[in-house]
């Protein structure tokens, strides 16, 4: 098991070593963030089981420390109530449609970038003009990057779940703290 364990651990280091193409994306999104905030928009967070529990964790990080309005859409009620009537496919796009406002800043989370129903949100994203930041890992080409052609997409050269995730939770956190301009504080 200690081979593995090793392993494991150096794999996640080099997810998240350092590299000014990442930093740079960083930047952009801490400044987006703020921007939007500055604006009155919010920052809305999507993402299915593992992603949507990050989606909760950052989006109440970045309201309660960071001081910027951000939610996500984890309620089962929400979620069930459009699944059922719109098809699972589809329930992201009426949570934005029901909630976005021009501006908003939406963070889309898929570690395969396959999920349709996040797809389907990414596209109507775009299509609104709302501003798009999305997460992805696996293929380098997968849907949800296709779809977000002249946004930020950080990208984690990784086949594996939980070092994407966990790489994808590492960053948004690091820009909570970014916003912050500290990572100590008291919470």
């Amino acid at each position: 098991m200690k081979p593995f364990v090793r392993d494991y651990f150096q794999q996640f280091r080099q997810l998240t070593a350092f590299s000014d193409e990442i930093f740079d994306q960083l930047n952009q999104i801490r400044d987006r963030f703020v921007r939007a905030n500055e604006r009155g928009n919010k920052i809305m967070i999507m993402g299915n089981g593992g992603s949507a529990a990050m989606a909760s964790h950052v989006s109440v990080d970045l309201t309660k420390n960071a001081g910027i309005r951000a939610m996500n859409f984890n309620e089962a009620d929400l979620i069930t109530c459009f699944a059922n009537d719109l098809g699972y496919e589809q329930w992201m796009k009426a949570a934005l449609r029901f909630y976005a406002n021009k501006n908003d800043v939406i963070v889309l989370i898929s570690s395969s970038g396959r999920s349709r129903n996040v797809v389907n949100a990414a596209n109507y994203s775009t299509e609104n003009h709302l501003e798009l930041v999305t997460l992805t890992g696996m293929d380098k080409s997968n849907p949800l990057k296709s779809a977000n052609p002249s946004g930020i997409n950080l990208w984690v050269n990784s086949k594996a779940y939980n070092l994407i995730e966990m790489t994808h939770h590492f960053w948004l956190l690091c820009v909570v703290d970014m916003i912050i301009g500290n990572a100590e504080y008291p919470a």
